[in-house]
């Protein structure tokens, strides 16, 4: 590669800190830096979600300990959450890479949206802990869009249930938990059907990356309001999203 690993470093360091200040948007920032640098998409989420199998594991168990989870949600996402991570891994790793990348941008185009939509929307709403086949249905095109862009199970996930009224704190704590599965699954199909010799240097990095930042982010964040870093994380993805179309289709 002719990129060094200290780019995937910063890129993971910077993922990391983002995620530590909004609780999501780790796969969706570093996938979308990934994508812009041109790695193909199955090795960019591939190695998002190997990089990523520490990190939620350590928020899942978090959560669980502070008592943030609702089983009851758990047990609505995670087998679909599963189920479609697995069936969008499989489906990333059979296209060709150059003909599924400007639809992926697009996908992370509508994620950065969706973020600066909820930096001017944070309202806080408290719904009742009923959940319904929906919830169901949507743990299972969470996990298929997490795979296919590299991340969106927070993003698509915890913003479409926090918008519905659901608790936050046990909707955040719950998806996070979830998440770790979801991920473990990915991975998993990743490695059964990619080779990983020539991309190690980006699960190195983004591990390196953010386990330097995971103990600064919540110092660094608090030196910026979330609602500016929602903004300007929004706008960045937005940005490198069109670029990545851009060359994509030229």
């Amino acid at each position: 590669m002719d990129i060094t690993i200290l780019l995937y470093v910063l890129v993971g360091f910077i993922a990391q800190v983002i995620d530590g200040a909004l609780g999501m948007a780790y796969g969706v920032s570093s996938n979308t830096f990934l994508l812009s640098v041109g790695i193909p998409p199955a090795a960019a989420s591939a190695s998002v979600h190997m990089a990523e199998v520490a990190t939620t594991a350590v928020s899942g168990i978090s959560h669980w300990r502070l008592g943030n989870i609702d089983w009851n949600l758990v047990k609505r996402l995670l087998i679909p959450g599963v189920i479609g991570g697995v069936a969008g891994a499989y489906l990333l790793t059979s296209i060709d890479g150059n003909i599924i990348k400007p639809y992926i941008s697009a996908y992370l185009l509508i994620m950065g949206i969706i973020i600066l939509v909820k930096a001017f929307n944070q309202k806080e709403r408290k719904g009742a802990g009923e959940y319904t086949a929906r919830v169901s249905a949507l743990g299972l095109v969470g996990g298929f869009f997490d795979s296919i862009g590299g991340g969106g199970w927070g993003p698509v996930v915890t913003t479409t249930l926090v918008a519905r009224g659901k608790n936050p704190r046990l909707t955040i704590g719950s998806v996070n938990f979830s998440e770790f599965f979801v991920t473990l699954a990915e991975s998993v199909t990743f490695v059964l059907t990619l080779s990983f010799s020539q991309y190690w240097q980006i699960i190195l990095g983004l591990l390196i990356g953010g386990a330097i930042a995971a103990p600064l982010a919540a110092r660094m964040t608090k030196l910026l309001p979330v609602k500016a870093l929602m903004i300007m994380v929004g706008t960045l993805i937005i940005i490198l999203s069109i670029r990545t179309i851009y060359l994509s289709l030229a």
